[in-house]
């Protein structure tokens, strides 16, 4: 077998990111130890910012 897609996914790795315990996605990456959807882990405050109005859409629904 040579080194290219198919043996990739043979691999059985551990999990980058895994469910975050604030936002509930599966976002929290366990090496870097924070979650790229909410910055727990990073910052006390919810991550956040105005040019991701899809993340406002879908907050102001729930």
């Amino acid at each position: 077998m040579g080194s290219g897609t198919a043996p990739h996914g043979k691999r059985n790795r551990t999990p980058t990111h895994i469910k975050c315990r604030r936002c509930g996605r599966k976002s929290f990456n366990t090496r870097k130890g924070y979650c790229a959807a909410c910055g727990f882990g990073r910052s006390r405050r919810l991550r956040k910012y105005n040019w991701s109005h899809k993340w406002k859409k879908a907050r102001s629904v729930l």
